[in-house]
Formats: structure tokens, C-alpha cells, sequence
């Protein structure tokens, strides 16, 4: 029988590694067991006056990044078509010291020019705040005839990829800072107290977006990072990280010494399972196989769900990249077209109401079996 959240946040808890590394699959719960373990570290009053600083100020004892964190970043209304598009930064403690104390805006800046190889330039405002971005309007920047005061740079709203770049690019700063502030051993020597009590940092699926390169890039860095970091003795800073990509899980699982490893997953009763696996996504929980084993249990139980197809095109996924197509469609049957709307359908992320996709019918769920079969036969698939 599984666990309740509460329970496996407890488990995590209970352990002394200095790093706890979770694969799951995207929608298991992530980032509903990150709030689960926030709330069972931080006490109700911690948890009500987070973006506050207490007398003590060094109330926290938990940083954590999530899809959540995005909420503290929101576009200004325009309430004509004159205003810029502008970011706004809800205040709170973390981001008005990393920003307005320690002044890593430039920082943060390179950062998120790094990992998105983009000439789109972040300007903070003087109370840092709020957060214009802009590009030149010229396509010939790089010429070197050029006079860059005739340079003219229009305001623009960056997509959702790169959003969620630039917010991650300033949590990554906050950790570095105060991982260099927690490295002074003594308390009073510190530049501030406000982490003194921090325990863990706990970060879900940091960039999503980024391409392999990147991403790979980020996951080192951030090893990197967790590494600096004072550890001894079961004392110092612990670190949970969970995600759902296989790529970062692997690169993290090689750069990081002394951790434990974990698949979680959930029941169809609403229970939970995090079990400790050794060695990477291949060798300790066989991604691949995972992903048949599963895909092959709902076709026996007659249990598909829409969630299936997302698994399938996984699957398809994995096995064109190991097997060097340029897309997975090109492993489908004949009437490539005809199967691959059928899974895109299925495997959208529209958050529209309107455009939800209903169950799967008969046909739908024979069309799972249909693909995992031509997966298996035509492509040596071994269970080994």
C-alpha cells in the first residue's frame, strides 16, 4: 500500500543525505509534495509571514523553487495600447535582498542572456520592482559600420520559456549568495542573519524550456553549486531536487557524490511511492521499460487513460533519439499524419476549458496498443 504526501515528505526528512535527487513522471505531484514538505518543515507562522521579516530575521528555514515560484512575477495589465509591456516582482524578503542588497541584477542578467542565447535585454527599474525587456529593432546589430547610438531598442513581452528563464536565473543567484553567506562558519561575522536557520533548499524542475545544451549546462552549474556547499556530519544545507526530464536527472545523478535516489510515482487510489534506486535513469530504473512496462499494464487492466499517450509519445521519443532519427514521427506506421494528430491531441498542454480533450474512446485505447505493438516489433526492443 502507498503513503499519503504528507508521509513521503516526512521520509525525506528523515534522511541525512546531504542531496536527494526524485525522477517522476510530469503530473505524479511534484511540486504538490514540495508544498507538502514546506509545510512540514516550516511552522504555520513561518509559512504566513514568508515574504516578512521577523524580529529575529532568520525565520526561514526552507528556500524552494517550483512552477509556483512563478506566481511572484506577473505582467502588468495594459490599460492602453501606450504602455510597455512590464514584469512585475511581488516584494518579498529573498528578492529584495539579492536585488536591491546584493546587487546581482547584472548577474542575472547574464544568466538569462547565457541560457537563452538571446540579445533580449532585462532592465530592473531603481526599486527593483519591476522589469522591462528590450531588443533592438534592427537586424543589423552586428554590423560594424554601425552607430550604436542609432541603435533604437522597442519594449517587448518575452514568451513563457524565457519568463521562466529570467525568474529562474534569479533564484539561482539568491541560492549562490546564500550558500557565500552561509560559508562563514560564524554567525556574527556573516553580512546577514536571515538564513542563519536554513535547513533545506528544495528545487522542482528548474528550466523545462531550455534545449539539451542548456539544459545539460544548467544541471552542471547547479551541482556545482550544491557541492560548494558546507555539508559535514549530517550538518548544513540539504538539498531535494525532483524532476521529470531524464537528461537533467542523469547529468545531476553523475556530478553529484553522496545522495540517494529515488522514483516517485503515484497509485491509482491517490497514495504515493518513492522508492530508493541506484544508479542512473537507465541503469536504475530502466526509463524505457518503465514506460512499456506501464503502457503495457493499461492495455491488460483495459485502463487507459489520456495520460497513455503521453507515456507512448515519450516512449517514441526516447527510442528515435537513441536511435538517431531526427523526430519520433518517423517511427509511427503508415498514415504518419493520421497517428500523430491522434497523439499530439492527446498530448497538448492547453489550459483552456474549452479545449479540454475528453476521455479516450474504444478506438483511442486500441490505437495505444496499435502503436506500442509496432514500437516493440519493428524496432528490437528487449526487456533486458
Amino acid at each position: 500500500m502507498g503513503k499519503l504526501l504528507k508521509e513521503i515528505a516526512q521520509q525525506l526528512k528523515d534522511s541525512n543525505k546531504k542531496v536527494q535527487l526524485i525522477y517522476a513522471f510530469n503530473g505524479t505531484g511534484k511540486t504538490l509534495l514540495s508544498h507538502e514538505f514546506r509545510e512540514l518543515i516550516s511552522s504555520s507562522d513561518d509559512i504566513e509571514n514568508e515574504t516578512e521579516q521577523t524580529e529575529e530575521g532568520h525565520c526561514h528555514k526552507i528556500l524552494y523553487y517550483n512552477s509556483h515560484t512563478e506566481d511572484l512575477f506577473y505582467w502588468r495589465k495594459q490599460a492602453g495600447t501606450s504602455a510597455e509591456p512590464m514584469l512585475l516582482i511581488q516584494p518579498n524578503t529573498f528578492t529584495d535582498w539579492i536585488l536591491g542588497n546584493q546587487g546581482q541584477d547584472q548577474k542575472i542578467v547574464a544568466s538569462f542572456q547565457r541560457y537563452t542565447n538571446s540579445t533580449i535585454i532585462p532592465f530592473f527599474n531603481t526599486d527593483f520592482d519591476k522589469v522591462k525587456f528590450l531588443i533592438s529593432e534592427s537586424d543589423k546589430d552586428d554590423d560594424p559600420s554601425s552607430d550604436p547610438e542609432s541603435i533604437v531598442l522597442k519594449p517587448i513581452k518575452i514568451s513563457k520559456g524565457e519568463e521562466s528563464n529570467f525568474i529562474w536565473s534569479i533564484f539561482y543567484s539568491l541560492f549562490e549568495q546564500v550558500i557565500d553567506v552561509l560559508s562563514e562558519p560564524e554567525p556574527s561575522e556573516r553580512e546577514t542573519n536571515q538564513f542563519d536557520q536554513l535547513q533545506y533548499i528544495f528545487i522542482d524542475d528548474p528550466v523545462s524550456s531550455l534545449d539539451e545544451n542548456h539544459l545539460i549546462e544548467l544541471a552542471v552549474n547547479l551541482a556545482g553549486l550544491i557541492k560548494k556547499s558546507y555539508f559535514s556530519n549530517s550538518q548544513g544545507i540539504k538539498y531535494i531536487v525532483s524532476t521529470h526530464n531524464p537528461l537533467f536527472y542523469n547529468v545531476m545523478f553523475n556530478e553529484l557524490g553522496s545522495k540517494s535516489c529515488y522514483m516517485f510515482s503515484k497509485n491509482e487510489d491517490g497514495t504515493f511511492d518513492l522508492v530508493e534506486k541506484n544508479g542512473d535513469s537507465n541503469q536504475s530504473f530502466s526509463y524505457h521499460l518503465f514506460l512499456k512496462q506501464t503502457i503495457e499494464q493499461a492495455i491488460e487492466e483495459n485502463n487507459i487513460q489520456k495520460y497513455h499517450f503521453t507515456l507512448l509519445r515519450n516512449l517514441y521519443e526516447k527510442t528515435a533519439s537513441f536511435l538517431g532519427y531526427p523526430t519520433w514521427s518517423e517511427l509511427l506506421p503508415d498514415d504518419r499524419q493520421t497517428y500523430l494528430n491522434r497523439i499530439i491531441q492527446f498530448t497538448s498542454h492547453s489550459t483552456l476549458s474549452n479545449e479540454t480533450v475528453a476521455e479516450p474512446t474504444e478506438p483511442e485505447k486500441q490505437t495505444v496498443k496499435l502503436l506500442l505493438q509496432h514500437l516493440l516489433t519493428n524496432y528490437n526492443f528487449s526487456n533486458r
